[in-house]
């Protein structure tokens, strides 16, 4: 994350790792708005994880669908 501006000696700012870090906070955000996800009422762990791919699959589709 950037530093602030009164910090007495700044930071360097990896920008790169900050906008991936940003991106894949979005994404993790996006899982929980489903409350199957945020609840875990799977009760196996495959079932979990395979809805986990599904929903994946699902965002990944609408970001390339809404490019124009």
């Amino acid at each position: 994350m950037p530093s602030r501006k009164g910090r007495s000696a700044p930071q360097k700012t990896d920008w790169r790792r900050y906008r991936d870090r940003n991106c894949i906070e979005r994404m993790f955000s996006k899982l929980k708005q489903m409350r199957r996800i945020a609840t875990r009422y799977d009760k196996t762990a495959v079932s979990f994880m395979s809805y986990l791919n599904l929903v994946a699959v699902r965002l990944w589709i609408i970001s390339f669908v809404n490019v124009t």
